[in-house]
């Protein structure tokens, strides 16, 4: 294992599956974000052993590894494997990151990821029930080095910032104020843009200077929305 997933220090070997939710099943969709461009070790190890199919309705388990996205209930998905790897990659940096802020916890899998390569992950989700229930698996998962919080995703979590990173798994028709202040200097947002006709993923950065802007490519998520869904303190 990488040396930054190897940090993670959790036997991924008991959650191995068998027939399409085998590792020889995530394997294969390894080799596929490779031929896909997907190239950091790092985000390639991570998913090659977390269980993607434990994010899913049983029902959806045979689809879990094939390059689409799946519906986890509430009109909202679970990306499809690129765009998880490809935007984990792009948090990258080339720097040292303690502290990541994912907006829209959904699923709990693209969280998942993100808490097996960095020391500290904060999430937030509009909608309680699913993050009640993606907190159950990273449980299930003895991931714990996540905090959960149910508000409305374009506010971030201020209180806890600044962020060394932020992850934006729903799109805004523009990128919010108020993630872009919750980045310490040199940090990383990584957003997509738009409405539902056409987004962009772009990568943010706070430099000492100011905000860099790189457009990355074409992308497609749900609505950013405002407000909470039977909101419940953790």
């Amino acid at each position: 294992m990488t040396e930054r997933f190897r940090a993670s220090r959790h036997d991924w070997q008991a959650y191995e599956g068998s027939g399409m939710t085998s590792l020889r099943t995530r394997k294969r969709m390894v080799e596929r974000l490779v031929s896909q461009g997907i190239n950091d070790n790092d985000v390639l190890e991570a998913m090659t052993h977390i269980p993607r199919h434990l994010f899913l309705d049983q029902a959806l388990a045979h689809k879990a590894y094939e390059d689409v996205s799946l519906p986890i209930g509430h009109a909202q998905t679970l990306s499809q494997p690129y765009i998880v790897a490809r935007m984990t990659e792009l948090l990258m940096g080339g720097q040292r990151i303690d502290k990541v802020l994912e907006i829209g916890t959904g699923s709990g899998y693209q969280t998942s990821v993100i808490s097996a390569l960095f020391p500290m992950v904060y999430t937030v989700e509009r909608i309680a029930s699913l993050q009640k229930q993606a907190r159950a698996r990273h449980n299930d998962l003895s991931l714990l080095n996540i905090l959960y919080r149910i508000t409305d995703g374009g506010f971030g979590w201020p209180s806890a910032g600044p962020y060394d990173a932020i992850i934006c798994t729903c799109a805004p028709d523009e990128i919010p104020q108020d993630l872009i202040n919750q980045l310490s200097e040199g940090g990383r947002l990584v957003i997509p843009v738009g409405d539902q006709t056409k987004q962009d993923l772009w990568l943010v950065e706070k430099t000492s200077t100011g905000v860099r802007k790189t457009l990355v490519e074409p992308a497609f998520f749900v609505p950013l929305k405002s407000g909470v869904v039977r909101a419940v303190e953790y």
